[in-house]
């Protein structure tokens, strides 16, 4: 891969590869665009097939933060760590130790918390060695699981395609087919039941799916099933909870439902290809960083001093913010995707022009 080609291509800032021999620390950070102010994005924890893909997936994520901070006005840029393992076999309160000093000889230039893979116990340790960490456990002083809110912006902005679609944001009778039913997916699932909905599900744990069906009616469960089977079913939403670039060019073809919402990021594989895809199927795109905001808006607020009737109040605007994207497509003739960006880009412009008045830095 050429990294700096790559860099260009998504308009990074700064790209750092960290290792540690004695904790198997391997690990990248990327730092998309500081703009609006210091990078912001979770660490995720995986165990990459190679470094291509890590890189890969942490360029893409980060960019996908900074406009997840712009399109719900927090005072971040984007940015995302990912450590390349097994977050089953190869975690240690010594390998997040090591993370943790590595984020702190940034200079404050990146602020990170749990993703896919890692906990808040996790940076438990973290924070011992920088206080660059967010979203720790209530406990520790941070403001405690970031899946609450990012599952109740993910029903936002179902509640929010629904008004667009049918003119009403009841969801009684309503079937969904959710990807992906862990911290984040079995919140939206139960969301999903309590407001009258139906639900397939799907996930690759089976203890997931045993706490999913567990707490799911028996009328309102339609079925659990494969990987594969769960694109192709006769549902109002598709809701994708899980990896991202899940839409492409053979899945898409294969969706059979009126809207894509979710909780995962970078759902489409490529975002001009495979949203266009969308749209000529007539196919509404919830943009995922909008969606799945509610835990960006919840760490990002701990940096101001945690309220949290004001994460609840930001995280419920996700539903209005979602119906001026698809407005804004529908006038333009644009995919939401491309209307999400756009605003977000004039934003950050915006911001750009008003950091051109001098302020005497305090001292």
């Amino acid at each position: 891969m050429r990294i700096f080609e790559e860099m260009a291509k998504y308009g990074h800032e700064q790209v750092h590869f960290l290792q540690h021999r004695g904790t198997g620390l391997k690990g990248i950070v990327a730092i998309h665009d500081t703009t609006l102010g210091p990078a912001l994005g979770g660490c995720r924890m995986r165990p990459y097939e190679t470094e291509e893909e890590a890189l890969f997936d942490v360029l893409r994520l980060s960019r996908g933060m900074t406009y997840k901070c712009g399109v719900v006005d927090v005072d971040n840029g984007g940015g995302k760590a990912v450590l390349i393992g097994d977050p089953n076999q190869d975690k240690s309160p010594e390998l997040f130790r090591v993370f943790g000093r590595y984020v702190q000889g940034l200079g404050g230039r990146f602020y990170t918390g749990t993703d896919m893979g890692t906990t808040p116990q996790d940076f438990v340790h973290a924070k011992r060695e920088s206080s660059c960490f967010v979203g720790l456990p209530v406990e520790y002083g941070g403001s405690g699981n970031t899946a609450v809110p990012t599952a109740l912006g993910v029903f936002e902005a179902i509640k929010a395609t629904a008004m667009w679609l049918w003119g009403s944001t009841e969801l009684t009778g309503r079937r969904f087919a959710v990807q992906g039913v862990g911290k984040v997916g079995a919140l939206v699932v139960q969301h999903l039941v309590e407001a009258g909905g139906a639900v397939y599900v799907t996930d690759v744990s089976q203890p997931n799916l045993d706490a999913v069906v567990t707490a799911t009616p028996g009328e309102q469960l339609l079925g659990v099933v494969g990987p594969e089977e769960i694109y192709g079913l006769d549902v109002d939403v598709f809701v994708p909870c899980a990896l991202g670039a899940i839409l492409n060019d053979e899945t898409i073809y294969e969706l059979r439902c009126a809207a894509v919402v979710g909780s995962a990021n970078n759902q489409l594989l490529d975002m001009e290809k495979h949203g266009a895809m969308l749209a000529e199927r007539g196919i509404l795109y919830a943009p995922d960083y909008l969606a799945n905001a509610g835990g960006l808006i919840q760490v990002a607020d701990e940096l101001q001093g945690y309220v949290p009737e004001r994460v609840l109040a930001k995280t419920k605007a996700i539903y209005d913010m979602l119906l001026q994207v698809y407005a804004f497509s529908a006038e333009r003739e644009i995919p939401t995707w491309l209307a999400a960006d756009r605003l977000v880009e004039q934003r950050i412009e915006q911001v750009k022009d008003l950091k051109a008045v001098w302020v005497q830095k305090a001292r």
